[in-house]
């Protein structure tokens, strides 16, 4: 197969974080605003949310696992094969989910199927992300690796802003209608963005880095090991320093959906509506944090988007709770689709150079997994009770600000690291701090 550009792998790399991120959103965004009734009835509409949240969550829990079988067979097979399994796998599980009876036609076997379902989504999610960054790191020109591994990136942005462009019609419809087939109509869409994201990923070859390791006979035999045994420092800064972007992230875009509507008393268009803008911008964001690290060094970038985004989270809830669509927007724009997009569209380049590529995919995903898991599967959870045992939301902020400074500390920490030691950088490369 003739070797193709950097640009077209990351195109593809992009392709696929935007299904797969697109069918993670869809699931969030239906667990705030319609599984609670559907799926989890309760006397008690906390108990309803919770329980829906909990599902949400659970899909999280599954991304490690999945982190570590499709790293164990892409550091030892190739990261190709395992992109396409993903991608299939994660499809069909929504799709499945948008085909499944409600509680009150299927009682308890409805909840059980659905979180079954969930934590097929969440076990081939675990194994998308890491495949994804290294496709598009590895065929990269070294000076421009940053640009390159935030474009898969992007993925979460367009998937978002694709679940939110069609959710937003869907929850202006009737309460009846939506709770009857209108909330099905995102997930079994699912199925078209699957097959163009295949098709793409089918024409691209196998990443040149692990070819020479494979030509060499480098494997490693148990890939986690060994990265657990070199990196174990590496793994811990990698979950440290995501821990806050990915929880700030779920309750932006998943908690405070349920919050806006449900405690501040606006419209489900009108929160949605302030999202889907963020996120388009976003779309832009990213890609240039990736491209200043290049040029700045990853520290500097991230840095400022862990200490901003500390202090914005306070904003964020401040703006949403004036109730008015113009200031939520501003809160949107400033904190989630500047702050935190400037420090997320660099992290990944760092947490690649981190590791030798024998060992990249697994030690890179099992920190970011963990990472998902502690602060993205809890956060909304997390959120929910915050505000039910103090009664301000300013408690969920602080909640935030704090896991933003926990990832401010990690990644100088893991920055240093890699400047000493730069596993992942190729010895062609000047060394400069990053």
């Amino acid at each position: 197969m003739r070797k193709p550009s950097a640009w077209t792998v990351a195109a593809a790399s992009f392709a696929g974080t935007t299904v797969e991120y697109y069918d993670f959103f869809i699931y969030g965004t239906a667990a705030a605003l319609v599984f609670p009734q559907l799926f989890f009835p309760a006397d008690d509409p906390f108990i309803s949310t919770l329980a829906a949240f909990g599902t949400f969550a659970a899909g999280y829990f599954a991304r490690p696992v999945g982190g570590i079988v499709f790293g164990h067979f892409g550091d030892r097979s190739g990261r190709k094969t395992m992109l396409i399994i993903s991608l299939v796998l994660m499809g069909v599980a929504t799709v499945a989910i948008g085909l499944l009876p409600s509680y009150d036609v299927a009682g308890p076997i409805a909840p059980v199927l659905l979180i079954l379902l969930r934590l097929v989504q969440g076990f081939a999610f675990g194994g998308e992300w890491g495949g994804a960054v290294l496709m598009a790191f590895e065929y990269a020109p070294p000076e421009r690796r940053g640009l390159f591994a935030s474009l898969p990136q992007v993925g979460p942005a367009a998937g978002a802003l694709l679940g939110n462009a069609i959710f937003l019609p869907i929850a202006a419809l009737p309460e009846g209608d939506l709770l009857s087939w209108g909330w099905r109509v995102p997930f079994l869409l699912s199925i078209v963005l699957v097959v163009l994201g295949l098709v793409v990923r089918l024409r691209i070859a196998e990443s040149p880095e692990f070819e020479e390791v494979k030509k060499a006979g480098k494997q490693a035999r148990v890939p986690l090991w060994d990265a657990l045994r070199r990196y174990p420092r590496q793994v811990v800064l990698v979950a440290g320093s995501f821990l806050g972007f990915g929880a700030f992230t779920a309750v932006a875009f998943t908690y405070m959906i349920g919050y806006a509507t449900d405690e501040v008393g606006i419209s489900r268009s009108t929160i949605l509506g302030a999202v889907l803008i963020s996120t388009a911008v976003q779309l832009v964001i990213i890609p240039v944090s990736g491209a200043l690290s290049d040029r700045y060094g990853r520290a500097v970038v991230t840095m400022s988007g862990a200490g901003l985004s500390a202090a914005g989270a306070f904003l964020l809830f401040a703006l949403v709770d004036t109730g008015e669509f113009g200031w939520i927007l501003v809160g949107y724009l400033l904190v989630t689709a500047g702050f935190i997009s400037l420090g997320y569209g660099a992290v990944f380049a760092l947490f690649a150079e981190a590791f030798e590529s024998r060992v990249r995919y697994s030690g890179m995903s099992l920190g970011f997994q963990v990472a998902n898991v502690l602060g993205s599967a809890l956060g909304p959870g997390i959120a929910a009770v915050l505000l039910r045992a103090t009664g301000t939301p300013m408690s969920i902020a602080g909640y935030l600000a704090v896991l933003m400074l926990i990832s401010f500390i990690s990644l100088a920490a893991l920055a240093r690291l890699v400047a000493r030691a730069p596993a992942g950088v190729p010895a062609r490369e000047p060394l400069r701090e990053r």
